[in-house]
């Protein structure tokens, strides 16, 4: 039971063993979701990304010794980023939700500047705390561009 939870959890139900970018597949999910249950309660939005990271990073320890450094199968990260991404901001829309979806996407790949750096650190937190920056960058993004196009 132990191991088929942390798999659950670990590829978010599954989605990070999806045959072809399984981190864009499971950020998706998480935007379709966030649109589908908007709005979501700030004390709500604040329990989900504590609960994702506290579990995530041990989480992803455990799958990295099974499977080698940051596997692509561990999307745990990719949720805790999006949740960043979407943390009391005030989406409306499936627009707005793919809007964040987008930049997420851009900064979790392009990983500029610290957080290229953050994948460094030991085990689980190197995993999850660059996907985290690349949620704060991508809300700033994300407000930037709901203030811009009035969504």
């Amino acid at each position: 039971m132990r191991r088929f939870l942390l798999y659950a959890f670990g590829t978010f139900a599954g989605s990070g063993f999806a045959p072809i970018a399984p981190a864009t597949a499971a950020s998706f999910v998480v935007a379709v979701l966030w649109w589908a249950y908007a709005p979501v309660p700030l004390a709500t939005q604040i329990a989900l990304l504590v609960v994702v990271t506290a579990l995530g990073v041990p989480a992803a320890t455990a799958l990295e010794r099974r499977h080698g450094h940051d596997p692509k199968l561990v999307v745990c990260d990719e949720v805790a980023g999006m949740l960043v991404t979407f943390l009391a901001v005030p989406v409306v829309g499936f627009r707005a939700c793919m809007a964040g979806f987008f930049w997420f996407r851009v900064f979790d790949i392009l990983k500029p500047p610290p957080v290229r750096q953050l994948e460094r650190l030991p085990r689980g937190w190197g995993i999850m705390a660059d996907d985290l920056l690349a949620g704060v960058y991508a809300q700033v993004a994300l407000r930037l561009t709901l203030h811009w196009t009035g969504w």
